[in-house]
């Protein structure tokens, strides 16, 4: 009988394993949560990085293109060329300052 009552005081006792296994978990869960925050802001940043990259090249290889095909075209070799280049440089220039003035979420 008496061994049954120090069981049940036992089990409304506090166990401090398991105060401290709870303990731990929020400490971990806390840490994943912040984790995959700063995973998130940096994968925002590789994307702003790429798409800077694809205007600075996509921006002057376009305008290359189109102003050698108008070129051949029309023959007017090289000043179509020339024209559509240095406009493709502009358009990349105005492409990456826009990106560069978005806000981060």
């Amino acid at each position: 009988m008496a061994e049954e009552n120090s069981a049940q005081d036992g089990e409304d006792a506090p166990d401090p394993r398991l105060d401290s296994l709870e303990t731990r978990l929020r400490e971990v869960r806390k840490a994943k949560r912040i984790r995959s925050e700063k995973a998130n802001y940096s994968a925002k940043g590789m994307r702003q990085g790429n798409r800077v990259l694809t205007e600075l090249i996509a921006g002057p290889a376009g305008g290359t293109l189109i102003g050698w095909v108008l070129d051949r075209l029309l023959g007017t070799a090289p000043w179509l060329l020339l024209l559509c280049l240095f406009l493709g440089i502009a358009v990349a220039f105005r492409n990456i300052i826009k990106i560069s003035n978005e806000r981060p979420e």
